[in-house]
């Protein structure tokens, strides 16, 4: 099957969307090498929706053919900023066009809310682009002073061919987040999206020659990531490799870069994240801001604040308060084409499997489930949010990522208790705080490992602010200015002057 077509009618949205399901490989969609496929299934009720194609290392071979080629003939530092940028406002524009065919494309695969999807995830993913384009033309080195002798200056200059890979709890996201700045760096790409979600990428390749991007420069290969990722982590030609994901495979990536040329890579890996709540907080607002911060997205996000540790004082109403919220969720479960619903499927079969194991686990270890623990209906992917109190930090749902509607609270007494818990883990991606008192707010955000920190809100990322984790969530910063020192390489020019042997 070379095409897919949906008719959407819907509450939110009526019409249909379209793509073609194969590789955009050299401007082009093409049929992959070995003819294999993929089924994309619908989370809200096992069906299948479509299938698309499989690429394989062969495909990736071609696909970075054809990006050297146009790196070194039609894009690179051969294109100038200022025109990479139009380019990039093309697309901003062609995203922002479809948006609400892009929305529909990507409920319909990963059973996101349509409506969350709609006015956040669109809008993220053309300001991204918009961002980036106003980069494209200020990518500048510096002039160094030696002696009068000499001139020193640097550039910054592309990698050349650089791999993606992004995951499934985002798509159209990540992928504006990882492809909009290293096109406006001068590199061409190879890009995978999740074989679980493929749809909006592979009309957002359909996109590409409208908005004037040159055969080659970003070419989509979907396909499963123990042969098209893999494929990429060891192929010698690609200069540059980008990952979302889990810090398993991210370690996986690592290794195999190491092995073939040693190529840059740039890691965004997964967490544990602690959401610290003080006696001195405003209640409310800690109570809804910690809601969303864990049952957003059903809980399939990499900052998920997981791990929310409430002072004793105020203790028992937080718990109370939180309780109410998480049922509250569940009770708006279901379609995610609904006006009304606010929570929707895991992805996948495997995930709501791997996600019940983990509550199983927390049962069987003697924690108290408050709210939830047990599968939404009896059709489809969905899990009632969540609560787990009598949690101590030893317990497994209190140290591994469960990347779904989860929530475990513990209890606290002191800063220095709360601190030691807080960062007694492997996982650095982000942590929250809630406190009227700006001195302690300032002194534990300060005190915690994480990459992201919030005070008295969760979650409020932003495509100017730098995103990325320590510890073991990742390597190297995503977003902001901070991207394009990750797409480039510095060169240091020495030019003599006056200089006599």
């Amino acid at each position: 099957m070379a095409s897919f077509t949906h008719q959407f009618d819907t509450p939110v949205y009526k019409g249909s969307a379209s793509i073609d399901t194969r590789l955009f490989i050299d401007g082009k969609f093409v049929d992959p090498v070995e003819g294999g496929s993929i089924e994309v299934v619908n989370p809200t009720n096992g069906k299948i929706i479509t299938s698309v194609a499989a690429g394989t290392s062969k495909d990736v071979d071609i696909a970075v053919q054809a990006a050297r080629k146009a790196y070194k003939t039609s894009w690179g530092l051969r294109v100038p900023g200022k025109a990479r940028g139009q380019i990039l406002n093309k697309i901003a524009d062609l995203i922002e066009k479809h948006g609400d065919e892009l929305a529909a494309l990507e409920c319909l695969n990963t059973g996101k809310i349509y409506t969350f999807t709609h006015f956040r995830d669109i809008p993220i993913a053309v300001e991204t682009f918009r961002y980036y384009a106003g980069w494209a033309d200020k990518i500048h080195g510096q002039t160094i002073e030696t002696d009068e002798n000499k001139l020193a200056y640097t550039r910054h200059e592309p990698y050349g061919v650089v791999a993606q890979i992004v995951p499934w709890n985002f798509p159209l996201v990540c992928l504006a987040a990882k492809v909009a700045p290293a096109l406006a760096t001068g590199n061409v790409i190879v890009f995978k999206p999740s074989e679980v979600t493929p749809l909006t990428a592979l009309k957002f390749a359909s996109f590409l020659n409208e908005a004037g991007v040159p055969p080659g420069v970003v070419n989509v290969i979907n396909g499963y990531g123990h042969t098209v990722g893999q494929a990429f982590s060891s192929h010698p030609q690609i200069e540059k490799l980008a990952f979302t994901g889990s810090t398993l495979t991210g370690r996986k990536i690592l290794e195999a870069s190491a092995r073939t040329n040693l190529k840059d890579v740039t890691l965004e890996l997964g967490g544990k994240s602690p959401n610290i709540i003080f006696d001195d907080c405003d209640l409310e607002q800690a109570v809804k801001w910690s809601t969303m911060g864990i049952f957003f997205n059903m809980g399939q996000v990499c900052i998920a604040g997981s791990r929310i540790f409430v002072q004793e004082g105020v203790y028992e109403r937080f718990v109370g308060a939180f309780q109410a919220a998480a049922k509250g969720f569940g009770q708006a479960a279901g379609d995610p084409f609904a006006p009304q619903s606010q929570h929707g499927p895991q992805v996948s079969k495997s995930h709501f499997e791997r996600i019940m194991s983990y509550i199983d686990s927390g049962k069987q270890e003697g924690a108290t489930v408050l709210a939830g623990g047990q599968q939404h209906g009896d059709t489809g992917y969905y899990i009632e949010p969540t609560l787990f109190t009598d949690v101590t930090p030893e317990m497994k749902i209190a140290r591994e990522e469960i990347f779904g509607p989860v929530a475990v609270i513990i209890k606290f007494k002191d800063e220095a208790e709360v601190i030691e818990m807080a960062n007694d883990t492997s996982y650095g991606l982000a942590c929250g705080v809630f406190t009227e008192n700006t001195s302690r707010a300032l002194r534990v955000i300060h005190a915690l490992e994480a990459g992201s920190a919030f005070v008295n809100c969760y979650s409020t990322i932003e495509v100017s602010v730098p995103f990325g984790g320590h510890k073991q969530s990742g390597i190297g910063k995503e977003s902001g200015e901070a991207a394009l020192a990750t797409y480039t390489q510095v060169k240091a020019v020495h030019v003599n002057i006056g200089m006599r042997l």
